[in-house]
Order: structure tokens, then sequence, then C-alpha cells
């Protein structure tokens, strides 16, 4: 069976459940799931996770992502991007100035009120799901971080590409209403490009044109996730023996206290563990992965 991780460029037009099927059938194996969903109309990268390295998941969802958005001022639509139905329109005479001056309001940490056009769920209901029945219904606001917010180019009159490093939970297209709320001429999203998720980046990512062609051998380690974290090697068999059975075990030599990448005398990589005092403590294990 196929292990690993591929970090997908994924297509325009594409769910990213759309993109976990076709790697399935390419693949010949049921075992794939993703970090991160992308909206069909956006692009870029998607982590992709392969047979055992599945167990993984929840260590790629949580990191910073990095954007390139669309930001249409002057057009609002009920699915705040341009793939949704016009609510209002109007010329905006918005300046580069203008915008750049109202970006600080939206960075750091900043409360956003989901899209009715998400698949959060409220009461066991998706809120796309009543959307589309015509609904809409209160939601709370939801505390995000923008990292860093900057105007990359003006592309026409009325649209701007931004670069936006953000905390999971962010909805780029939300953003780019409510900066043409303030701006007062409504806003909404154009586009999107997703240029890093999980560490990695669109030099990383692979298309599926070429999974189709080379197939699992462009599978990366499930260690290339962790690739922040120092590894370690266990030298002695008793240390591994009891790592392999999920306890923790003792290190002899005198290293920092942290989070390791924990490889077996042979290479294989073991877990994710803490390391506290001389003592490394798994907090994952991966055996067989």
């Amino acid at each position: 069976m196929a292990n690993g991780i591929l970090i997908i460029d994924k297509p325009a037009g594409w769910t990213s459940m759309d993109v976990c099927a076709k790697l399935r059938g390419i693949l010949k194996t049921k075992k794939i799931g993703h970090a991160g969903t992308l909206d069909p109309m956006a692009t870029g990268v998607l982590p992709v996770f392969v047979g055992q390295a599945t167990r993984a998941v929840s260590f790629a969802e949580p990191g910073r992502k990095e954007y390139i958005a669309g930001l249409r001022l002057g057009l609002v639509t009920n699915t705040q991007d341009t793939s949704g139905e016009t609510l209002s329109q109007c010329v905006p005479a918005v300046s580069q100035a203008e915008l750049a001056a109202v970006l600080p309001r939206f960075t750091g940490v900043i409360a956003q009120i989901p899209p009715m056009y998400s698949a959060i769920k409220i009461n066991g209901q998706k809120l796309y799901q009543l959307a589309r029945q015509g609904r809409e219904i209160e939601r709370k606001p939801r505390e995000i971080t923008i990292f860093e917010l900057e105007i990359l180019e003006q592309t026409t009159p009325d649209t701007f590409l931004l670069r936006i490093l953000c905390s999971k939970g962010t909805y780029v297209r939300t953003l780019c209403h409510d900066i043409g709320q303030t701006l007062g001429c409504g806003g909404c999203m154009a586009s999107l490009r997703r240029i890093m998720a999980a560490g990695f980046t669109l030099d990383d990512a692979v298309t599926l044109e070429e999974v189709q062609e080379h197939g699992e051998t462009l599978l990366r380690p499930l260690d290339a996730l962790f690739s922040q974290h120092p590894a370690y090697r266990i030298s002695l068999e008793k240390a591994e023996a009891y790592c392999r059975n999920g306890n923790p075990f003792s290190v002899e030599e005198a290293l920092p206290t942290g989070i390791y990448r924990v490889y077996g005398g042979d290479g294989t990589f073991l877990c994710l563990s803490r390391l506290e005092g001389h003592v490394m403590t798994s907090l994952k294990n991966f055996f067989g992965a």
C-alpha cells in the first residue's frame, strides 16, 4: 500500500474531495485524506495524506497558511466571491493608497463572522445547506489572526492582489467582503491561490497530471511534515522496545527540552515525541507509516 504525503497544486473547479477521489483511483487505495479545505474556485497547495500517513492529518491543519487573493471592489455577492449572485454593484473610486490605509485594521487578532456559504455546522446543519434554502441565521464571530497583509499590485481599476499570511480558520472571502465594507464600496474575492500550507509551498507541489504519470514515486515521507523539529535516533534496543510499545523511554544525552522526530536504530520514523529532562514521551506514534 502507498504511504506518504502528496502536495497537490489543486486546479480550479475541483473540490478538495474531488482531488482525493481522483488520487484514490490513481494510487489504488481508499485511505486518502487532505488537510485544509480549498473552495472549488481556489487553486494551490493542498496537502494530501495517503495510507498510514493519514494519521498525521490533524498535525497539518492548525498551522499558518499563505494566500494570494484577488480583491474585487464595488461588487457584493451572496457567497462573498465572484461565483455568487450579485447583491449590489457600483463603480468604486478607491486608490491603492486608500486601500493600504485600511489594511492595518485587518492585521493581528481580529473577529470574523463566518459566511453563510461555508461548511460550518450549526445545530447539525451545514451553513451552505441553509443558505441554498434562502435562509440566513446568526453566526457568532470567530477570532482569527492575520499575521501579514499587503497589496502586491493593482490589476484592474477595481481589482487588487493581496498577499495574506493567516491562521487556521480564516475565510479570505470574508476578509475581502469586510475590507470592501470598510471602504464603503463593498467587495468580494475574485481569485484565490494558496501558496503555503503545513509548511509546504508551491515549490513542493505537483499536479494531478504528474501524479497520473509518475504515481507513488512522488510521495514524500511522512516525517517531511515535521522537518521543523530536530531528529533523535534511538541507539539502545531496550529504549526502542519501550518506544515501540508506546511507553516513555530514557535519553542519556543532554538535549534541550522540546519536540523531536524519533527514529529507530534502522532509521525508521517511529513517532513525534516531547523530551523533558531525560524522558522522551510520545505525542503520536507512526509505527508502520
